[in-house]
Order: C-alpha cells, then sequence, then structure tokens
C-alpha cells in the first residue's frame, strides 16, 4: 500500500493505485538509469591533460533499444489505462443514489432529486459543500459547473472530474468504509480557490436513512405550501426508496 496517498475508500481505488504504483516505479528507475548514466559519462568523458576529444557516432543496437523497450512499455500502460478507464469512466451503474453536483465560485452545492425522484421540482433538498451517501452502494453523480472550469477530487474516493459550464459529466463511486472525507476543488477557478471545499460523509444504510427522514421534512413541508397543492402518494416510502436512486 502506497502509505503516501490518502487511505483508498473506494472500491475501484485499488485499480489506480496499481497502475500509480507500476507508473511511479518506472520512472523512478528510469530516473534512476539516466542520471546513474548521465553521471558516469561526467566522469569518464571529463577534460583531462592529454587526453584528446574524438567523434562517435554511437550504437544503432543502443538506439534501437531505448526506442522500443520505452515503446512496449508505453503499450503495456495503455492497455492497462485504457481497460481501468473503460470500467470507471465509460460504463456508469444502472442504479444508485443519485444527486446533482454543482461548483460555483466558490463552494458546491449539493442537489437531491425529492420522492418524486425528478430534478429542479421543489422537493428537491439543496445543501452547501455536504455530501451524504451511504455505505457499499453506488453513488452516480451529475456534475455540473455554474462559472468557470471546477474539478471535482474526492482523493479517498480516487474520483477526480473537472466540472465545465455548460456540460453535465457522470462520474460515479463506491464506498466500502464509513467515515467522513474531504471534498477539494483541484482546480484554480479564482481568488477563493484556496477554500473551496466540502465534506463526504459515507453512512451506514440505517444512518443514512435516518438522515433522510430527519432532513427531508422540512424540504418537502415547503414545497406543498408554495405549490398549494396536495402531497404526492408515496405509500411510506423514503427519500432513498424513490429519488434517491434511479
Amino acid at each position: 500500500m502506497l502509505k503516501y496517498l490518502p487511505e483508498n475508500v473506494s472500491t475501484f481505488g485499488d485499480r489506480i493505485d496499481s497502475l500509480f504504483r507500476m507508473i511511479y516505479i518506472i520512472t523512478s528507475v528510469t530516473f534512476i538509469l539516466v542520471a546513474v548514466t548521465m553521471i558516469a559519462f561526467l566522469i569518464l568523458y571529463r577534460q583531462r591533460e592529454g587526453v584528446r576529444a574524438y567523434y562517435t557516432h554511437g550504437s544503432k543496437t543502443l538506439e534501437i533499444v531505448w526506442t522500443v523497450v520505452p515503446a512496449i512499455v508505453l503499450a503495456v500502460i495503455t492497455g492497462m489505462s485504457v481497460t481501468t478507464w473503460r470500467d470507471i469512466k465509460m460504463r456508469t451503474p444502472e442504479t444508485g443514489v443519485e444527486v446533482r453536483v454543482i461548483g460555483k465560485q466558490f463552494n458546491w452545492r449539493m442537489i437531491y432529486p425529492g420522492p418524486d425522484g425528478q430534478f429542479e421540482t421543489d422537493d428537491d433538498l439543496e445543501l452547501a459543500n455536504e455530501l451524504h451517501v451511504p455505505v457499499n452502494q453506488n453513488v452516480i453523480v451529475q456534475l455540473q459547473a455554474e462559472d468557470v472550469i471546477h474539478s471535482f477530487f474526492l482523493p479517498h474516493l480516487r474520483v477526480k472530474q473537472d466540472a465545465i459550464p455548460g456540460r453535465t459529466i457522470t462520474v460515479w463511486f463506491n464506498a466500502f468504509k464509513t467515515g467522513e472525507y474531504e471534498i477539494a476543488c483541484a482546480e484554480l477557478c479564482g481568488f477563493g480557490h484556496y477554500n473551496m471545499r466540502g465534506l463526504l460523509t459515507v453512512h451506514e444504510q440505517d444512518d443514512y436513512e435516518s438522515w433522510m427522514t430527519e432532513t427531508w421534512p422540512t424540504t418537502t413541508a415547503a414545497a406543498q405550501t408554495n405549490d398549494a397543492a396536495p402531497a404526492p402518494e408515496t405509500d411510506g416510502e423514503t427519500p432513498l426508496d424513490r429519488g434517491g436512486a434511479r
């Protein structure tokens, strides 16, 4: 385990860490070889009294080796990265807790759909810089930006995705450990960038349902008052059952 990385609590984090570790080792070995070779050349071919400089074309064999070997290494890294990228970036789970995250200068807006399961309706729940999710469940994030480019970064979940104005980008994660984890903006987005931080809370399932039950009544009651219309039939379902998953 890489001790200098934040603790991984994501189901796909090990795959990303393995790629990082492999690339780190390869680049470290390459750096050492190049540095040692450079130092050796500085010593062996330094200016010395009575020794004339001479011209050498080099070795075609060495040129082929140091071209082919890096090409093979890059091909292997690409092959391993493509499969990881495909599974994480190109394949969104069909079901999961859904939330819309909107970056703006300089905070994160977290929007949950209400009992109707639809965004941009009166029963939505909006929080500032707080994201609450259940453990061991897929969380599907509709990522947007309100003004400039931001970067939604969950270091403990190995999630990092730019939020671009005018676009909705879907990202997902599945946390296997409860706790509180940092949400950061990893894109320089203005003078208040340093303060654009949020908190991800991963709950046990029962705690998450309790949080939903305690949080939603105020929102839904306000929506019913504003609409002056009967409350929708929920059959005793919570927002987790209807609005929190798709």
